[in-house]
């Protein structure tokens, strides 16, 4: 009867646990902690790392740098804004910008001879206003020159200090002219002085870097040719082996030159100079000339 009665109960006991239902959910695993350099598991996504504050002896990380687009987006707003480009760093060595240069003033009383012994002359000129360009380019008491004697034009009219004007007029006079009567005689008087340049700012030879010029000074005039009353003008052009008049004309007046001037550069002295002659009043201590 006892045997009965356990049996019956466990019977009851495995029907009860059949009826009953499993969870919906099981556990869910815990991701496995990735070490550095190891690769997850297919079909598993990688952790992120929470970033590490830095510590006190550790720099914090540069800010990234922004692409291209975020540039060129920065600087389309800055377009918009007006604002100009900024310029970073110092001005190149050698550069106008970076000669910190003033104008040389001049003497009220040595630009009044200057003036005296140019209207003798018989130049044609007239005062104008100070020039400052800047970075050291400008003159003090310039002049224009229309006239370098009666009757000989100057074209274009050149910008000077007026000991250059006076050194051109004196050259003219005492050497070019005489020189002119005989080199081309059939052709008649000079009428014109063709000049291709007097003031203008900038460094020597039209150069990015080096020495500010001497036209930046007003010292200076460029002579490219002569124009004479009848045939052709005779061009300042290499000479060396001319065996013409014109070639001896040429020579002779490039020589004479720095009995005048400081400086002459004729078209033998380098490719910078092979369409004229560079002539400037550069004063030199002991009175030293560069001709060639």
């Amino acid at each position: 009867m006892k045997n009965l009665i356990a049996v019956a109960a466990a019977t009851a006991a495995l029907f009860a646990l059949t009826g009953a239902s499993l969870p919906a959910k099981g556990p869910v695993p815990q991701v496995k902690p990735q070490v550095e350099g190891e690769a997850a598991a297919p079909g598993e996504s990688a952790p992120v790392p929470e970033p590490r504050p830095p510590t006190a002896n550790e720099p914090s990380p540069a800010p990234a740098k922004p692409s291209a687009a975020q540039d060129e987006k920065q600087g389309e707003a800055t377009k918009q804004e007006g604002k100009k480009p900024e310029k970073f760093g110092p001005p190149a060595p050698g550069t106008l910008e970076a000669q910190n240069l003033t104008i040389e003033p001049e003497s009220d009383a040595d630009h009044s001879q200057c003036m005296k012994e140019l209207q003798a002359i018989g130049a044609v000129f007239k005062d104008i206003t100070r020039i400052d360009d800047g970075h050291g380019c400008g003159i003090d008491k310039p002049i224009t020159l229309s006239e370098a004697l009666p009757g000989i034009k100057v074209k274009p009219e050149a910008t000077l200090r007026c000991p250059a004007a006076l050194a051109l007029a004196r050259w003219m006079k005492e050497s070019v002219i005489p020189a002119a009567a005989v080199a081309a005689e059939d052709q008649g008087e000079i009428t014109t002085i063709n000049q291709a340049s007097s003031y203008i700012c900038r460094l020597r030879n039209g150069a990015f870097a080096g020495k500010i010029s001497e036209h930046a000074r007003g010292n200076a005039i460029d002579i490219a040719s002569f124009s004479f009353e009848k045939g052709k003008d005779i061009a300042v052009k290499p000479r060396r082996e001319d065996s013409t008049l014109a070639g001896a004309f040429q020579r002779t007046v490039s020589a004479s030159g720095c009995l005048y001037f400081s400086t002459v550069l004729d078209p033998e002295s380098d490719a910078a100079h092979e369409t004229h002659f560079h002539m400037d009043v550069l004063q030199r201590k002991g009175g030293f000339r560069y001709c060639h």
